[in-house]
């Protein structure tokens, strides 16, 4: 008797104790001071504290994917219980990508690569379709009366960037054209607002980034006085929302990047411990973010949430 209560007690103390925490790294394309990308890590922090697992987050201090795909290759010499990465050029990642896949680690992919995740071996994908979103930005300003565009591309052969762009001239159906950027809001403004004065008949801007592309181009259009200019930029900032709110800008599109960075972690832990995952893809945006709207989610984004 006295054995088979030692032998429960025993069983009882092993149920007990806790499940060794999932090892998680994240290797992004963007960097997390980048405003958008900090609310990404933001959400990659998150879950960590939510699921216990010990999670890292890594990029490349420019974007640069020679240096990404090495940072690929040491997470995967680390085997770690899961890898997040985004694939903004899928000839460049692949290979390293493929590799943690046959050398047994689950990836999920983030933000961008949609169209390539599944044949590289990544169990699914978290993120919007960029060419879609782009569309429907492209849809809802001819709807609101523009005629002629300008895309600003910051970062000029990303291929999320590019397919927004393509997205964008057709859902727009006019005439389009892509003003390429370097990170630098500075040179935004004088770029958009070098294309507005030297053709008055362009109507519409879309940016591919709030706070580098959104809020400099308002201040483009406010320069030059053309009030008939209209607005809309991927992404969100509390000062470009400001600018929705206030009339100045048309919208702001929605991706939820703080799911990309939450969601994937909480799959691969859960994947971890109990050999859970999603079926398939989770869409975390497109949203447009109107005049009504933009109001409600300034201060999530001022948080660090939107």
């Amino acid at each position: 008797m006295k054995k088979l209560l030692a032998s429960v007690a025993t069983v009882a103390t092993l149920t007990a104790l806790p499940v060794a925490a999932a090892d998680i790294i994240v290797v992004a394309h963007g960097q997390a001071n980048d405003p958008f990308w900090s609310v990404v890590k933001n959400g990659v922090t998150k879950a960590g504290e939510d699921t216990g697992a010990n999670v890292e987050f890594r990029s490349p201090e420019t974007f640069d994917m020679v240096q990404m795909s090495q940072l690929i290759d040491a997470a995967v010499n680390q085997e770690p219980d899961g890898l997040v990465v985004s694939i903004p050029d899928a000839d460049a990642l692949g290979p390293s990508i493929q590799r943690a896949v046959e050398a047994g680690i689950p990836v999920i992919s983030m933000n961008s690569g949609s169209d390539v995740a599944k044949e590289l071996g990544a169990l699914l994908h978290v993120g919007q379709s960029e060419f879609d979103a782009g569309k429907a930005a492209g849809e809802k300003l001819a709807e609101m009366g523009g005629t002629k565009g300008i895309c600003v591309n910051q970062e000029v052969g990303n291929v999320s960037l590019d397919l927004r762009c393509d997205g964008f001239a057709e859902g727009f159906g006019q005439e389009v054209t892509v003003i390429p950027t370097m990170n630098d809001p500075t040179e935004v403004q004088s770029k958009v607002r070098a294309a507005l004065e030297s053709d008055p008949d362009v109507d519409t801007v879309l940016g591919l980034g709030a706070s580098l592309v959104g809020e400099p181009a308002v201040e483009a259009v406010k320069a030059v006085g053309r009030e008939d200019v209209l607005v809309a930029s991927f992404d969100l900032s509390a000062g470009f929302l400001q600018s929705v709110a206030d009339g100045d800008a048309a919208f702001a599109i929605d991706q939820q990047q703080f799911l990309q960075g939450y969601l994937p972690v909480v799959f691969l832990a859960l994947n971890a411990e109990y050999g859970l995952v999603p079926g398939g893809d989770v869409p975390s945006g497109p949203n447009l973010v109107t005049q009504e709207a933009a109001a409600q989610v300034i201060d999530l984004s001022a948080q660090g949430i939107r």
